[in-house]
């Protein structure tokens, strides 16, 4: 499969965007319960299973980059580069996602340290998870839309050039 272009990368965009929601709500309910450490287990988890559906949801994961021609497959890491898409067209695991997650380290140590307080804690500890695990997971789908539209427009160029006569 190649990356996605033209009018569909609206769709996959938006039918990722929902993933991304009903992933939020998921670590929301998790970060709900009271006890630390689960919800950074679980949004690691989570997360690292999202970012490689989405990858593969745009034609960007790892293998499917690996198998498009040469020329394209660089134009597809410059574009990723480009536009600062760390996890896009990569091999995800847990260590990458950690990485991602340490950016974002003081807001999930405020979700932690809010599960301490009772009832009012873990309802402060769910609307941080989901507000981060959202915004996360929404940076991520730009990042591929504008990495397929970068890879479609510069495949445009290309196509024009090989047919232009020399």
């Amino acid at each position: 499969m190649e990356p996605v272009s033209g009018a569909e990368i609206e769709l996959v965009r938006e039918r990722c965007r929902e993933m991304v929601r009903t992933r939020a709500l998921m670590a929301a309910g998790v970060a709900a319960v009271p006890l630390p450490g689960l919800d950074v287990l679980s949004d690691l988890t989570t997360f690292t299973v999202l970012v490689e559906e989405v990858n593969k949801e745009f034609g960007l994961s790892q293998e499917q980059i690996e198998r498009l021609h040469p020329r394209l497959r660089i134009l597809a890491y410059q574009a990723a580069a480009s536009v600062g898409g760390m996890l896009v067209g990569k091999l995800v695991t847990r260590k990458l996602v950690l990485l991602v997650f340490r950016r974002v380290g003081i807001r999930i140590a405020a979700k932690t340290v809010a599960k301490l307080v009772p009832i009012a804690g873990q309802v402060a500890s769910a609307a941080i998870g989901f507000a981060l695990f959202r915004k996360m997971g929404d940076q991520h789908v730009e990042a591929c839309a504008k990495v397929a539209r970068e890879l479609a427009s510069l495949r445009a160029i290309d196509a024009g050039t090989e047919a232009a006569p020399a």
